[in-house]
C-alpha cells in the first residue's frame, strides 16, 4: 500500500525493481501488488510531488506500507500541445482511421451526418431534395452497406437508417473509427464495406464537469448541447447528455416552391452511468429522441399549391436502452468475458403529399463474449450474440389517398456464433482469422469468413491485405422511404434475398522522414463484389422505383491515395484521390451505378498559432461527375433531366479562437455558392406524374455561414 503523510492513498504511483524494467503502477486505493524478481531485491516507489522512495525487500511474501514524503513544490507551468485530429491506426491488423474530436472540431459537426466534411473515404450527400435526409457512402456504396455501431454496438439500422446520422450530436462524440473492407466478425456479419462506430464521452474519463456548446447558423439553425459528468466515488459515475435543435425557418434560394432545407425540430436526452471495478466493470445508459421533420411546398408556390399544398411531415419517437458487463478473470493473460444487451424502439410516421408509411421497430440485441491470450503472440475471441428485428408496418404507397392501406409485420431472430485467432509476431506480422456461424428466422444458416494480414518489415512501412464475406437484410420501405416523395410507383418483388457479397482488400502505408518531420502515405484498393443483392432499379421505369433480385453481377472498385504531412509548426495540410468503379446490372443490363461520382479530390489544411490561441481551418472538394438515372422526352421533345451531371467544387472554412475554458468559432459551407439547378423534376405539379425528388446529386443550398461557443469547467 501507498499513502501519504495525511494517510490518503496515492493511486498512480510507479513501483519499480532497481535495475529491472519490471514494475507497477498503485490502484485508486492506493495498493498494488507485484512478484519478486531473483536478481533484485530493492523497490524504488516514486510519484511526482513526492520524494522518491527506497524500500528493501528480502523476502517473497511481504505486505509493505510505504508512506512518501512531500517533495519539491513546482511552480505552475502551462504546456500547450496539438492533438492529431485523423490517425491511421497503425498497430491494428485492420485497415481504419480514428477522427478525433480534435477534428471533429475543425467544421460545424452538429451530428455524424456532418461529421465527414475533411474526410476523404467517406462521402455524405442529400438522399433527395424534399426531406433533408443523409445517407454516406463507403467504397462507392450505400450506407446501408456500411456495419453502424456506437461503442461497438450494432445500432440505427432499419427505419432509423435513413435519418439516422442526425440522431447523433456532434458535441456527445468522443472519437469516430472508420475501418475499410470486411472487419471483425466480432460485431455480427453485417459489414459489407466497412465499420463506422462512434465512441461518446464517457464520465469516467471526461476531464470536464460541465460542457456546453451553443450554435448558430444563417438558415435560422439553432443547437443548444450540454453534458455533465459527476463522479460519485473512486467506483461509480454517471452522465447526463442533452440536445437540442430546431431549424426555424423554411428556405427556398431557388424559388421553385420547394424548401431546400427542411425545418427540423430535435429534443435528445441521454444519462449513462458507469461502475469501474478491480475485477468487474458495468455501464448502462438509457436514451431518447423526439423529431418533427416538416418540408415541402412554401407560401410562395403556384396558386395551386397554396390552396392545396403538398406536404412532407416526418414525426419520430426512439427510445434506447444498454448494459454492458465485464468481467476480468486474468488481467496479465488479458482473459476476460463480457455480456452486452441493448434494446430500441423506433416509432416513425411519415407522409409524403398523399402518401404515407408509418412503422413500429423494435430491436433486441444481446452478446456474450471470451476473451484471452495464450501468449504475446497467440489470442483467441470466442462468442455467441442474438439479434431481433420486428417491423409493425402501416402504409399507402400510392398518391391517391381513398386507395386502402396496408398492414404488414416483419420479423427477423437471428443466433450466431463465432471464433477469432490473432497471431502477433512481435508487432511485425499479425493474423487475424475469423469465422461465424448465424441462423436467421428468414434466411436458415449461413456462414461468414473474414481474415485480415499485416506485415511490416520496418517503421516505415505497413502492408495490409483482406478477405471476407458480408451478408445483410434488406427492409426496403423501412430503409428507402423518403424514395416516396415523388410520383414514382413503387414496385417490390416477392421474396426478396438476403444480400451476400464478398470484399477484397489491400492497401499500404508508409510513414517517411522528410526534412525533420514525417510525411504520411497511403495508398488502398477494395473490390466489392455481389453474389445476391436487392437491386434499387431507377432506369427501366423513369416513373416507377423496382425493388427486385439481382440478375447478373453488381460490383463495386475503388482505389485512394491520401498523403499528409506538418509543413511547418502549427500548419499541416492533407491531400486525397479517389477513383470509383461501380456497376449494377438493371434490367440484364451492367451499367454504371447512377447518382456515384466517378472520382473525388480533398484538400484540407489546418493551421493553430503557436500558443495555440487561434486555429484556422479550410477544406476544398472536387466532386466528380456521375450517370442520372435514365432520363424521358418530354412533350416538347426535350429531355426531363441530362443524362450525365458535371464535376462541381466546394469550400469549407472556419476560425477557432480558444480560452481556458472553452472557445468561439465561426465558418462558412459551401463558399463555391454551387447549386444542383432544378434538383426537383416538376416541382411545378407536385401531383402530376412527372414529380420527383430523388434526382439529387449535388447541394441544394448555397453559402451558409455559423457561428458557435464552447464552455468546458
Amino acid at each position: 500500500m501507498v499513502k501519504d503523510r495525511e494517510g490518503m492513498p496515492v493511486p498512480g504511483a510507479n513501483v519499480v525493481w532497481i535495475n529491472t524494467s519490471t514494475g507497477v503502477t498503485t490502484r485508486a486505493d492506493g495498493s498494488f501488488s507485484i512478484s519478486k524478481p531473483d536478481n533484485s531485491s530493492r523497490l524504488v516507489v516514486s510519484f511526482m510531488g513526492y520524494e522518491n522512495d527506497t524500500v528493501s525487500v528480502t523476502g517473497k511474501n511481504e505486505v509493505l506500507n510505504i508512506i512518501l514524503r512531500d517533495g519539491v513544490e513546482l511552480d505552475e507551468v502551462q504546456v500547450i500541445s496539438r492533438k492529431l485530429g485523423t490517425m491511421q491506426l497503425r498497430n491494428s491488423v485492420m485497415n481504419g482511421v480514428m477522427i478525433t474530436s480534435a477534428e471533429l472540431s475543425r467544421a460545424a459537426c452538429c451530428n455524424l451526418g456532418e461529421s465527414f466534411v475533411t474526410n476523404p473515404s467517406v462521402d455524405v450527400s442529400y438522399s433527395d431534395a424534399a426531406t433533408g435526409a443523409k445517407q454516406i457512402k463507403l467504397l462507392g456504396l450505400s450506407g446501408t452497406y456500411v456495419q453502424m455501431l456506437t461503442e461497438n454496438i450494432p445500432n440505427y439500422r432499419g427505419a432509423a437508417a435513413p435519418y439516422g446520422l442526425g440522431y447523433v450530436p456532434g458535441p456527445w462524440m468522443e472519437s469516430i473509427q472508420v475501418s475499410k473492407g470486411t472487419s471483425s466478425v466480432k460485431n455480427g456479419y453485417e459489414a459489407l464495406t466497412g465499420q463506422i462506430n462512434v465512441e461518446f464521452k464517457k464520465p469516467q474519463t471526461t476531464e470536464d464537469f460541465v460542457a456546453v456548446n451553443l450554435f448558430a447558423s444563417s438558415t435560422n439553425r439553432l443547437e443548444a448541447n450540454a453534458d455533465a459528468a459527476i463522479k460519485l466515488n473512486n467506483r461509480w459515475s454517471t452522465m447526463l447528455l442533452a440536445h437540442y435543435e430546431n431549424e426555424t425557418k423554411a428556405h427556398d434560394s431557388n424559388n421553385d416552391g420547394f424548401a431546400d432545407i427542411p425545418q427540423v425540430e430535435q429534443y435528445n436526452l441521454w444519462n449513462r452511468w458507469v461502475y469501474m471495478g478491480d475485477r468487474y466493470v458495468f455501464q448502462a445508459g438509457i436514451k431518447g429522441m423526439k423529431e418533427e421533420r416538416r418540408s415541402g411546398q412554401t407560401s410562395h408556390g403556384t396558386e395551386k399549391a397554396l390552396t392545396d399544398p403538398y406536404k412532407i411531415n416526418i414525426e419520430t419517437d426512439r427510445y434506447e436502452a444498454f448494459t454492458k458487463n465485464a468481467f476480468i478473470l486474468n488481467k496479465e493473460k488479458n482473459t476476460n468475458i463480457a455480456l452486452i444487451l441493448s434494446g430500441s424502439i423506433h416509432n416513425q410516421d411519415a407522409g409524403y403529399g398523399r402518401k404515407f408509411y408509418n412503422v413500429d421497430q423494435s430491436n433486441g440485441y444481446a452478446s456474450l463474449l471470451f476473451e484471452t491470450e495464450f501468449s504475446k503472440q497467440h489470442s483467441l475471441s470466442t462468442g455467441l450474440s442474438f439479434n431481433y428485428d420486428g417491423f409493425d408496418q402501416n402504409y399507402n404507397l400510392n398518391k391517391n389517398e381513398n386507395d386502402s392501406f396496408k398492414k404488414e409485420f416483419v420479423k427477423e431472430s437471428v443466433y450466431g456464433a463465432y471464433a477469432q485467432y490473432t497471431y502477433n509476431l512481435n508487432d511485425k506480422l499479425m493474423v487475424l482469422a475469423g469465422i461465424r456461424g448465424d441462423y436467421s428466422s428468414e434466411y436458415d444458416f449461413f456462414v461468414t469468413p473474414r481474415t485480415h494480414i499485416k506485415y511490416n518489415p520496418n517503421d516505415y512501412v505497413h502492408f495490409r491485405v483482406s478477405a471476407g464475406k458480408g451478408y445483410r437484410t434488406n427492409h426496403v420501405l423501412a430503409e428507402s422511404n423518403y424514395l416516396l416523395a415523388s410520383s414514382r410507383q413503387i414496385h417490390i418483388a416477392d421474396r426478396l434475398d438476403q444480400e451476400e457479397a464478398w470484399n477484397y482488400g489491400a492497401s499500404i502505408s508508409s510513414y517517411i522522414p522528410l526534412f525533420g518531420k514525417t510525411l504520411n502515405l497511403n495508398a488502398e484498393y477494395y473490390y466489392t463484389d455481389f453474389s445476391k443483392q436487392v437491386v434499387i432499379d431507377v432506369d427501366s421505369n423513369p416513373h416507377a422505383v423496382s425493388f427486385y433480385n439481382l440478375n447478373g453481377r453488381s460490383y463495386s472498385q475503388v482505389f485512394q491515395v491520401e498523403a499528409t504531412y506538418p509543413f511547418f509548426e502549427g500548419f499541416s495540410l492533407t491531400g486525397a484521390y479517389r477513383w470509383t468503379d461501380a456497376k449494377v446490372t438493371c434490367n440484364n443490363v451492367l451499367r454504371e451505378k447512377p447518382l456515384t461520382g466517378k472520382y473525388k479530390g480533398l484538400l484540407t489544411a489546418s493551421y493553430q498559432t503557436p500558443l495555440g490561441l487561434w486555429q484556422f481551418d479550410a477544406t476544398f472538394q472536387l466532386n466528380g461527375s456521375g450517370r442520372m438515372p435514365d432520363p424521358y422526352t418530354q412533350s416538347d421533345g426535350s429531355l426531363s433531366w441530362d443524362k450525365r451531371y458535371k464535376a462541381y467544387e466546394q469550400l469549407s472554412a472556419q476560425i477557432t479562437r480558444y480560452f481556458r475554458k472553452g472557445s468561439i468559432y465561426a465558418g462558412g459551407e459551401n463558399l463555391t455558392n454551387f447549386r444542383q439547378k432544378n434538383p426537383i423534376i416538376g416541382a411545378s405539379d407536385p401531383w402530376g406524374d412527372n414529380f420527383d425528388s430523388t434526382m439529387i446529386w449535388g447541394p441544394m443550398h448555397g453559402v451558409k455561414f455559423y457561428v458557435g461557443v464552447r464552455f468546458n469547467y
